[in-house]
């Protein structure tokens, strides 16, 4: 299955649940891409807390060779070049997303 998740948020939790769910989902032989846009473009930013290892996260989650996109207007918004954790993306690219995962979930 191809799953697509849309990541809106900046809250330590919510970003490291983002990334176990799509750890656990590749694990399961699935196909995962993550679309990094409003807040969730931060995700450079957003440090390791006591409880959530997000740098972890998402070096186990590029292992497994799931696919992270990040909003180029977004990051622009916050004054933010470039995303150091994956390629600079539109809106164009989140409706291929879309159209081409068998479910979409955001977060």
């Amino acid at each position: 299955m191809k799953i697509g998740i849309i990541l809106q948020s900046n809250t330590p939790e919510r970003v490291w649940n983002t990334f176990r769910f799509g750890i656990t989902s590749l694990k399961a032989k699935h196909e995962v891409t993550i679309f990094l846009m409003s807040e969730g473009a931060e995700l450079d930013t957003i440090a390791d807390t006591e409880h959530f290892d997000i740098s972890k996260k998402v070096a186990e989650y590029n292992e497994l060779n799931g696919k992270v996109l990040a909003c180029g207007l977004c990051l622009e918004i916050r004054g933010t070049k470039g995303a150091g954790v994956c390629p600079i993306s539109t809106m164009a690219d989140l409706l291929k997303m879309v159209e081409n995962s068998d479910k979409v979930l955001v977060f």
